[in-house]
């Protein structure tokens, strides 16, 4: 898909790894809205882009709908989703603290996994009702999983259950929207300088990022929009979860 003149909608587009796909994407001649839980970061990002700004709770199905409304209003119908909102509150199922919250367990899930669905139904609604390109395509989804979802290290349960259910949805979605010319693609990202990442100090990045084998260092958000254009272009990557990692394969801890 030629990214130039495209509605693209893309969560968690205010900072990290969402930002950094936004902004990838407007370079490339898309018209982006910015889906993110801070709405001045958001609002930022959007004018900075040339994009719009909606303030969106992607655990919120009404919050969720509202901003589809918005952006499908201004900017038109998205042929792009790129899905970056996530969460990742660290808690061992039991501790000397007592059992895993579960309304923590409950959020991580609605955020992470039913938060992308309903994007991904949301955008793939309105993809459909689009005359298909030369190609006949109509629109590409891309998720955000993490190698959590293989990898999973003590305190990640919901973590690693939100991104394996990413992980396990990938395919069949894809085999849904087929038809309709509608690709699913899903990266699973490694230990990327993230603001989560970046608010660790100095020595525990540095330790992280000789952790993965090649090359030794954290990913930067950058090459993780790559990847994200690379999906978008390149119409066989279809139904696929591709991890971006270095070779790295988590320790326990």
């Amino acid at each position: 898909m030629d990214i130039s003149g495209k509605v693209a909608i893309v969560t968690g587009g205010a900072s990290g790894l969402g930002n950094a796909t936004a902004t990838m994407l407007a370079k490339a001649g898309a018209k982006v809205a910015i889906f993110d839980l801070n709405e001045k970061a958001a609002e930022a990002a959007a004018k900075e882009l040339g994009g719009i700004a909606c303030t969106v709770n992607v655990a919120d199905d009404a919050s969720v709908e509202a901003a589809f409304a918005k952006s499908k209003a201004t900017l038109g119908p998205a042929r792009i989703l790129v899905n970056c909102a996530g969460i990742g509150p660290a808690a061992k199922t039991v501790s000397s603290r007592g059992m895993h919250p579960l309304d923590k367990f409950e959020q991580v899930i609605s955020v992470n996994l039913i938060g992308t669905f309903n994007c991904i139904r949301r955008a793939a609604s309105d993809m459909v009702e689009m005359d298909p390109m030369e190609s006949g395509e109509r629109g590409v989804c891309i998720n955000t999983a993490s190698v959590a979802a293989f990898d999973g290290q003590i305190g990640q349960a919901a973590y690693s259950a939100s991104k394996g259910g990413i992980v396990g949805m990938t395919l069949p979605i894809a085999r849904d929207l087929a038809s309709v010319g509608v690709r699913v693609v899903t990266i699973a990202p490694g230990l990327f300088e993230t603001p989560l990442l970046k608010s660790l100090p100095d020595d525990v990045q540095a330790a992280l990022g000789a952790s993965v084998p090649f090359p030794s260092r954290l990913g930067q958000p950058s090459e993780y929009a790559s990847l994200a254009r690379q999906i978008v272009e390149n119409q066989m990557l279809n139904g696929e979860v591709i991890r971006l990692d270095g070779a790295i394969r988590m320790a326990p801890k």
